[in-house]
């Protein structure tokens, strides 16, 4: 694939003015599907079954099978609605939008066309240098997911080179709400750190709201990244393209400056953007062509014959209004404040996508600092490693019960981390993992009394020197002692203790 011309960020940004626009899937966590009873592969009891094993014939399109609407599905559009500050359809409808998915086996996709769920909302954003950000939201609609094909026998596991595809219905007929924004203008050279913060925001109402798992990496939350660009001074839009399905949020960023340094190249040259969809890449940090972009009237939908209109009664409305959590960015706000974190300090933990986390620590009873510097430091450090997402590896509950054993002078910061370790491995709580390997602190002075008389014997010229006040001399015969205690020591206790006995021989 010939590698595309790309033109300086802040060079295009001096020509052209971008304009996003954001579509972002997610997959609600009911129990079941959509339309059908069989299990939702989107909730976690059901994450990692066998290919074709969560399906119910009209997942399949099999002839004659009726969908029947998930009146929890409902619920969690309803609640997603709100918390976009969205109005309310008294009475919103199906569609049959005709598209051929592969793995869909109706052959067509049951969605909302021209009358969703929720509409006209908006949605404040924080950037990383807490710039508020108002994005404007259009609609959020529900409908079905497609299913999933592997490719079979290519080099890349992608459909080019590929010799069959191997087609799983798990993922047919999962519950999916599409938010999908206006245009945003203004974002200027903020727009890459933009698309992020704005997944990011949408990824903490999901969870907050409790109604997704909200896994990028599972694909649970998915964003098609719109991007165009216009002549400084120019009111008319330049074409769009849409980058399908980017997984995480710093790819999200990453493809969003992309395309604007590969459309500014080709615009100042004086050719025209193409309307299609886009393909990221991950190991290169480019987009592809996909598929010229089909317009709705390409889909020709019409209202879906196999349902009735969705009329949610008012109580419900106000019922799921009345138990909204607290916006994102309000959150973020009050966090910081009462926490006492610094701005680098906040952004550390907000960045890393650990502001639960840190904030279920918290309550379940460690200081703010000791929260932070576990998560953003040892923990993830292992998560990095282990290519793995810090809050799948330790639960809140285990990092305030191990902080607590180092308050209670139980266990030194060494120890805790091997005891941590141990957590992680599958052994149990933080106390169970010191009972089982030993790992507690000494705290009898006469077992480090012991190791001090014997390292002060093995360094005379150290006590002579302790003894004419050079106490600095004092850490090499701690060192001993700790090496001695495998560690298991309090440095300061047998600090206090090498003084003593120095002064006293």
């Amino acid at each position: 694939m010939a590698k595309d011309a790309l033109m300086d960020f802040d060079e295009a940004l001096e020509m052209f003015e971008p304009v996003l626009g954001f579509e972002v899937h997610v997959e609600l966590n009911t129990a079941t599907k959509m339309f059908s009873a069989a299990p939702n592969p989107a909730n976690e009891a059901n994450h990692g079954a066998e290919p074709n094993t969560l399906v119910a014939p009209v997942d399949m399109g099999l002839p004659g099978a009726l969908p029947v609407v998930n009146a929890e599905a409902i619920r969690s559009s309803i609640s997603l609605g709100l918390a976009l500050g969205c109005s309310i359809a008294p009475s919103s409808r199906f569609a049959r939008k005709n598209y051929f998915y592969p793995d869909l086996g109706k052959n067509y996709q049951i969605s909302q066309y021209d009358e969703p769920i929720a509409f006209e909302g908006s949605v404040e954003v924080e950037l990383e240098d807490g710039t508020i950000v108002t994005v404007p939201i259009e609609r959020a609609h529900m409908e079905e997911d497609a299913g999933k094909l592997t490719h079979m026998g290519g080099a890349t596991g992608r459909i080019q080179g590929a010799e069959y595809s191997l087609v799983d219905y798990n993922r047919a007929g999962v519950p999916l709400v599409e938010i999908v924004t206006k245009p945003i203008f203004g974002a200027e050279h903020s727009a890459p750190a933009l698309a992020k913060a704005y997944v990011a925001t949408i990824r903490d109402i999901v969870r907050g709201l409790g109604i997704s798992e909200a896994k990028l990496e599972r694909g649970n939350l998915r964003c098609d990244a719109n991007v165009s660009l216009r002549p400084r001074g120019q009111e008319k839009l330049g074409t769009r393209t849409e980058t399908k399905n980017v997984n995480s949020m710093r790819s999200v960023e990453r493809a969003v400056r992309y395309e604007i340094q590969r459309q500014a190249a080709i615009l100042a040259k004086g050719g025209t953007i193409t309307q299609e969809t886009r393909h990221w890449h991950e190991d290169t940090g480019r987009t592809s062509p996909g598929r010229p972009k089909s317009d709705a009237d390409d889909y020709r939908y019409f209202p879906e014959p196999d349902l009735l209109p969705v009329v949610p009664a008012p109580e419900l409305i106000e019922e799921l209004r009345a138990a909204l959590p607290e916006p994102p960015a309000a959150r973020r706000r009050r966090l910081k404040s009462e926490w006492g974190f610094t701005d680098l300090e906040f952004q550390d933990v907000a960045n890393g996508g650990l502001l639960d986390a840190v904030a279920d620590t918290i309550a379940a009873g460690a200081a703010p600092a000791s929260a932070r510097k576990w998560w953003t430091g040892e923990i993830t450090r292992v998560a990095n490693a282990q290519e793995r997402d810090a809050a799948d590896l330790v639960s809140p509950e285990n990092v305030a019960a191990l902080q607590k054993l180092v308050d209670a002078g139980t266990l030194t910061d060494k120890l805790a981390r091997q005891v941590l370790e141990g957590v992680i491995a599958g052994e149990g709580t933080p106390q169970e993992v010191v009972d089982a390997r030993g790992l507690a602190v000494v705290s009898d002075d006469g077992a480090l009394i012991a190791a001090i008389d014997d390292a002060l014997a093995a360094q005379p010229d150290v006590l002579a020197k302790i003894r004419d006040g050079k106490v600095q001399a004092a850490g090499a015969v701690i060192g001993a002692v700790m090496k001695a205690m495998k560690g298991q020591a309090d440095a300061a206790r047998v600090r206090e203790l090498v003084l003593e006995r120095a002064a006293a021989q």
